[in-house]
């Protein structure tokens, strides 16, 4: 690496290479970005390589050890993350003036919303997008956690979360209520009898707890269960249930499919089940965005609607 130097100005092309390192800082290889960036590999490694010229240092090792950032790598990660994130906030002003939808819209929700029978996020996110080619939607599957991290920090500008303990630096507003129930898999022994479950067998019968938080009254359902396996999320609670092995609670509208297919059913419907809520999340105190409050009136146009 040639010796360090300052950088004097910092070119268009300088922030698209700084765009392609957060990528594949965040992907955490060059062939994880390649999909994300549309790029080959081999582009991937003379971009990083022009990048690490320019800066004069290393930013990443890269080899049959595996990709890893260096020390100063993280550093011109974050330092490029603030820069990004204030470009985006120039665009957004400017666009302001001119009262356009121009710019990036930065959503991130929990999975498995999709089921939703209340297309709430859909059809904002659509009526968003019919405003013009200017508006680019930038969507991303998350944990609780990271999508409040997210939207405390800048890097995204909306999220929708499970409103179980609400942070002081953030708004909610409802945006579902869904039920979950107990499911079992056509494989399991329990299928042939669903309506009749004792308390016995619930409690020989090896369950998957969920990794992540929940409300109180899902905390004491699941006290009940045999914790047998852990799923960080909604997905791999339904992949552990398909085994035939473990029992577990689904959202209703998310087990519905397996549930029509006869590959799942509901264990005693009517009492064993917990009510949650999801909120559309906001960082307090944030800079007016012109097409955040767009998606926003859209979503409470939807919500009024039903």
């Amino acid at each position: 690496m040639s010796p360090k130097k300052n950088l004097h100005q910092v070119s268009d092309f300088d922030l698209r290479l700084l765009r392609i390192f957060k990528t594949v800082a965040e992907c955490g290889s060059f062939s994880g970005a390649e999909s994300a960036l549309g790029i080959t590999r081999s582009a991937i490694s003379l971009h990083m390589g022009d990048l690490e010229k320019r800066l004069g240092m290393r930013l990443c090792q890269r080899g049959r050890a595996g990709f890893a950032l260096t020390d100063e790598g993280r550093e011109v990660l974050r330092a490029s993350e603030t820069v990004l994130v204030a470009i985006e906030g120039f665009r957004t002003e400017v666009n302001q003036m001119h009262q356009q939808l121009r710019g990036d819209l930065n959503v991130a929700i929990v999975n498995n919303l999709v089921t939703q029978p209340r297309m709430r996020i859909t059809n904002a996110l659509k009526a968003v997008r019919a405003e013009g080619s200017g508006v680019r939607i930038n969507l991303s599957m998350s944990t609780p956690g990271e999508i409040e991290r997210g939207l405390l920090d800048g890097r995204l500008h909306v999220g929708a979360v499970p409103l179980i303990t609400p942070l002081s630096g953030l708004d909610y507003s409802l945006l579902y209520e869904e039920r979950s129930s107990l499911y079992c898999s056509h494989e399991h022994p329990l299928y042939k009898h669903p309506t009749s479950v004792t308390v016995e067998q619930l409690s020989q019968a090896d369950a998957v707890i969920p990794d992540y938080r929940m409300p109180a009254e899902a905390i004491g359902l699941h006290q009940r269960l045999s914790l047998a396996a852990t799923a960080t999320d909604r997905e791999g609670i339904a992949f552990l249930i398909l085994t035939g092995t473990y029992i577990g609670f689904l959202p209703d509208h998310y087990a519905a499919a397996w549930v029509e297919k006869g590959l799942m059913t509901a264990l005693d419907p009517g009492k064993l089940y917990f009510d949650s809520k999801i909120a559309i999340a906001t960082r307090k105190g944030r800079r007016q965005n012109l097409i955040l409050e767009r998606f926003l009136k859209e979503l409470q146009l939807n919500v009024n609607g039903d």
